[in-house]
């Protein structure tokens, strides 16, 4: 668990093995009275495993809508049986995690990416089980929405 992707994707967990993320549920946001806070739509996580001398990779793609505009978006994948889902994860805990790419895709909307390459010893040092992605969405207005689950996918 001391990998170096460990450190780039949820703080002290490596991401995993395969398979297809979803949309979140449970979305919230914390915002100040008067102003709309970020929107997120269509997550999704996808994971290829490292193959022979072939790298694997972790990607993270969601649509993020704010009307002040998108100041940052941030991205940690982290396994269910971990200790942060023994506590309700919080902007805090987000503060390490990485910046995901955003380009403009409509009025207000911009899609956001995030890929990290996966070594084979990252991924033989990878909880098995599922993992989640959280998103810290942050609009120029200071507003900001926190998904833990934004997306998910299974470690086998």
């Amino acid at each position: 668990m001391e990998s170096s992707m460990s450190r780039r994707i949820a703080l002290s967990v490596a991401a995993g093995l395969v398979v297809l993320g979803g949309a979140g549920a449970g979305a919230f946001a914390l915002a100040h009275a008067g102003e709309q806070a970020p929107t997120l739509a269509g997550g999704t996580a996808r994971y290829t495993a490292p193959d022979g001398d072939r790298e694997g990779s972790l990607s993270f793609v969601t649509d993020v809508t704010a009307g002040s505009g998108v100041q940052s978006v941030k991205v940690l994948a982290w396994p269910e049986d971990s200790s942060l889902a023994e506590k309700e994860l919080t902007p805090s805990d987000m503060a390490a995690a990485e910046r995901a790419d955003c380009t403009p895709s409509g009025k207000d909307t911009v899609r956001c990416s995030y890929t990290v390459q996966v070594t084979g010893a990252d991924a033989a040092s990878s909880p098995r089980g599922r993992w989640h992605v959280a998103v810290l969405a942050t609009a120029q207005d200071g507003t900001s929405t926190l998904d833990p689950e934004a997306a998910g996918f299974t470690v086998r």
